[in-house]
């Protein structure tokens, strides 16, 4: 049983992404003439204000989340991202131990914790039992809890992520995801400037 934390890497974000949502847009009005230094920022800037977001479909960002079963089942949901998730029918945890992710209303030191310690402590337990009695890891996985820990890659074109972001950074989202996401968003608009600088929380 190892207990490990929520996080997550930008692995991949389109070389010069302004530029080539800028170029895409442009294309439409046959204005690639008026393309100069600094104006890739003005044009996105005015794509996002006029709702003229389809432009941003010409750039993307991939992201690996490490978190629970629970948050990947609602990354998912996004349904026009590409998703690479760690799958349980392979990745064998039973020598290596069942990792797990503490829900973030949980504190350390609480009887709440120790209750999910307890209760991910005779999963692997049981888990564990099912792998000696010879039962691959495909089944033996349906006695594991929502909070063991899985790596997902998710990519998704930027007009997308504007989308993630406003539902699970909302007030509503489920409190770790928001964490999640927050964290993840403040990362994006350092990353990329113009494209994430409206979405508030």
């Amino acid at each position: 049983m190892k207990l490990i934390k929520t996080s997550f890497e930008i692995t991949h974000i389109t070389e010069n992404p302004l530029e080539k949502i800028e170029y895409a847009a442009r294309d439409c009005y046959q204005s690639q003439d008026r393309i100069e230094s600094g104006s890739s920022k003005i044009m996105v800037a005015n794509l996002i204000k006029r709702g003229h977001e389809a432009m941003l479909e010409f750039a993307d960002m991939t992201v690996r989340f490490t978190c629970d079963r629970g948050i990947s089942h609602e990354l998912v949901r996004m349904r026009l991202c590409s998703f690479a998730q760690e799958s349980q029918r392979y990745v064998d945890s039973k020598d290596s131990g069942v990792p797990y992710i503490k829900p973030g209303k949980i504190e350390e030191d609480s009887e709440a914790f120790k209750i999910l310690q307890d209760s991910v402590a005779y999963s692997e337990e049981q888990y564990n039992k099912l792998r000696n009695l010879g039962l691959k890891p495909e089944v033996a996985r349906s006695v594991l809890p929502n909070c063991t820990a899985t790596h997902i890659n998710m990519k998704a074109n930027f007009r997308e992520w504007r989308h993630v972001f406003k539902l699970r950074t909302s007030k509503v989202a489920h409190s770790d995801m928001r964490v999640l996401m927050i964290s993840l968003l403040e990362e994006a608009k350092t990353k990329v400037p113009i494209l994430f600088d409206d979405i508030m929380y």
